[in-house]
């Protein structure tokens, strides 16, 4: 798929809205349409990768600094709440991994209870 209609790099340039949470020049966060949790917000890239398949040695400071937004914007998401908060991390890459748009992004999902 090309940039022009993959569907995330249209919400990272701003022509498909959403409830954004988070913006800076390398990385997007909102809340996803279809959520599966009671907090459920997507981090992308603005830069277009298909899927963690297709990272190399070049993308290793983005995907750093992309890991060490996830629990800033877990609190500002409202997952973590005190100490009983908590947050899980999702990819899926590739079709057979469940990938349903072929953008790399995370998944931040809080407010399930596990116990």
């Amino acid at each position: 798929m090309d940039q022009g209609r993959c569907l995330f790099c249209q919400i990272s340039q701003g022509k498909l809205s959403s409830k954004k949470i988070y913006e800076d020049d390398d990385f997007v966060c909102f809340h996803d349409i279809k959520p599966k949790a009671p907090v459920h917000l997507l981090l992308i890239t603005r830069k277009h990768i298909v899927s963690l398949q297709e990272v190399s040695h070049r993308d290793i400071d983005l995907l750093g600094r992309m890991i060490v937004l996830v629990p800033f914007l877990a609190i500002k998401g409202g997952c973590l709440n005190g100490y009983e908060g908590g947050f899980q991390l999702m990819n899926n890459s590739g079709i057979q991994g469940g990938q349903e748009i072929p953008h790399l992004h995370f998944h931040i999902l809080g407010g399930l209870n596990y116990n």
